[in-house]
């Protein structure tokens, strides 16, 4: 799936973390949260340690602007014999939207996925992430299926 879009994706790297934190400040301020820097430090960490299944890329635009994050997992899974990959984390900065930042992005995990051998990639959204969305069902199918959690006291 690789294809031309007007910004660069990159791996995240050790240089990248002061606009990784920009960003990933600005993606949980979208969703109303609010993580430790506890949390901050160890996904920072995990990102960067090729030991683990997370990753993570940066987009930049033309003027080496990062306006863009996205983090993925790969995993193994009960329903093949391959892998799968977690799109956890998709952002793009307000006044980047449209632009194809996203859509770079989500190529971007295409591309490592294909390399990884996984049979498919899967991700949530909030249902009133309406915009996103539409991006969504333009590079993807919907699985129908409608999440659940359960907090574990800890």
């Amino acid at each position: 799936m690789t294809v031309a879009y007007p910004v660069n994706i990159t791996p995240l790297i050790q240089a990248d973390e002061q606009d990784w934190r920009r960003l990933w400040g600005a993606y949980q301020r979208f969703y109303a949260v609010e993580l430790t820097e506890a949390i901050h430090a160890s996904t920072w960490s995990r990102l960067l340690d090729p030991a683990e299944p997370i990753h993570g890329a940066i987009a930049r635009n033309d003027n080496g602007e990062a306006i863009g994050l996205v983090h993925h997992i790969r995993h193994a899974t009960c329903w093949s014999s391959a892998d799968s990959c977690y799109l956890q984390d998709l952002y793009v900065d307000e006044g980047s939207r449209g632009t194809g930042a996203g859509r770079a992005l989500i190529a971007h995990v295409v591309d490592a996925a294909a390399e990884y051998g996984v049979d498919y990639i899967h991700w949530l959204t909030h249902e009133t992430n309406t915009r996103a969305m539409r991006l969504y069902d333009g590079v993807a199918t919907r699985s129908g299926f409608v999440q659940y959690r359960i907090a574990i006291p800890g």
